[in-house]
């Protein structure tokens, strides 16, 4: 058993009673007019489908080849559905150590990229005790109605005490690698600068576990080979844009500075050292907003709206988003569409506020590019939108 980092005071209000909901300065809706005239006629395109009211604080959504779907709940259950939102079955994944406490549970889940021949499916989730903890990713076998032969594939080093800051999403890379965010643990964000352990990085990993031979820090000796980058907050968005062939994330600042940021092998994206966010206490974090060799983000929140996931959409439903970022937020309760190029990106829209629900993770319906929402909560939501 790894030894548990050496825990500081909590010095901080919990962040769900004290994020603020903002908008992006970015923003196109015009400063004249009414604000709630203006985002009826943007809402007023949609029409929503409720697919399921049974799972508590659901976390990530896969959608199977056959259109069934895989929802995971932060409280370790893995919801087998049809794809009207119908329960099949409660998967009680065997998961090693699973650890549930505060934002610890299960988290993301993904599924192989060759699934349909190769059908694993990878679970992101806490793992450990209050006293030593980290994030943990397994793979297991799914037969069309259990996952078997579940094996851990990474553990994030070091262990830690506390129970928040897990990053915990999963992307795929064309080269076939897996990349996974991982949190500061938030009572240890100064070591999100080191390359000497894994919180506030994301690492890039092959399909079994094992690390890549061209890793950005595999030839330094003081570094863990799967870093691939490092000085993150608690990323708890990340994906793949295969027209910009680049990777984006979005991840949650402090009491703002939450960010949108063009994932680069090797960087270092700053936190804590740079940030346009403050502590919960109010206290200044950094004088800094930029730094020379850091990078800074290419959208950035204050006050706070929680990012808590991101897609690229692709699909006929929304032609005219083709490409475009799709950002799920807890506490801004709406989903930002964010227009990206080789150089810049844009809020341009804010979508779905009329549902007033903090909504945690996004997906996209293959076959038809409908939308789908998971709405964080007690009785969460599964939501299904497409154009009136």
């Amino acid at each position: 058993m790894l030894k548990p980092l050496f825990h500081h005071p909590a010095r901080l209000l919990p962040l769900f009673l004290l994020c603020t909901v903002g908008l992006s300065a970015n923003l196109v809706i015009a400063d004249d007019g009414d604000y709630e005239e203006q985002l009826t006629e943007l809402q007023s395109g949609f029409e929503y489908t409720e697919l399921s009211q049974e799972i508590a604080f659901p976390w990530s959504l896969a959608v199977l080849p056959n259109s069934e779907l895989l929802v995971t709940s932060r409280a370790g259950a893995l919801w087998h559905l049809s794809a009207e939102g119908i329960v099949i079955n409660n998967v009680m994944p065997e998961l090693p150590e699973l650890w549930i406490d505060g934002q610890a549970g299960l988290f993301d889940i993904a599924l192989h990229p060759d699934f349909d021949t190769e059908p694993f499916i990878y679970l992101s989730y806490a793992c450990g005790s209050l006293r030593a903890n980290t994030t943990c990713l397994s793979r297991g076998h799914w037969n069309g109605s259990e996952l078997q032969d579940i094996e851990p594939i990474f553990q994030a080093y070091p262990f830690k005490r506390g129970s928040a800051h897990y990053g915990g999403r999963i992307a795929f890379l064309p080269d076939n690698t897996l990349l996974l965010t991982l949190g500061d643990g938030f009572d240890y964000r100064e070591r999100a600068q080191l390359l000497s352990d894994h919180l506030g990085t994301t690492v890039r990993i092959e399909l079994n576990g094992e690390v890549p031979s061209d890793n950005p820090f595999i030839a330094n000796p003081k570094a863990l080979p799967e870093i691939f980058s490092y000085g993150h907050r608690n990323v708890q968005g990340v994906a793949w844009h295969p027209q910009l062939e680049q990777l984006f994330i979005s991840e949650h600042g402090p009491r703002g500075g939450d960010e949108i940021n063009r994932l680069r092998a090797g960087g270092n994206f700053g936190w804590p050292l740079i940030t346009g966010g403050v502590d919960y206490t109010g206290a200044r974090i950094t004088p800094y907003r930029d730094l020379p060799g850091l990078h800074g983000p290419e959208v950035e929140w204050t006050p706070s709206i929680a990012p808590s996931g991101l897609i690229v959409y692709q699909g006929d439903e929304f032609s005219d988003w083709h490409g475009d970022l799709l950002v799920p937020a807890l506490a801004g309760k709406q989903v930002a569409r964010v227009r990206v190029n080789d150089t810049g990106a844009e809020v341009i829209d804010i979508l779905f506020q009329d549902l007033n629900a903090r909504i945690r993770d996004i997906r996209v319906e293959p076959a038809t590019g409908a939308l789908l929402l998971l709405v964080d909560a007690a009785e969460g939501k599964i939501i299904r939108v497409t154009k009136k």
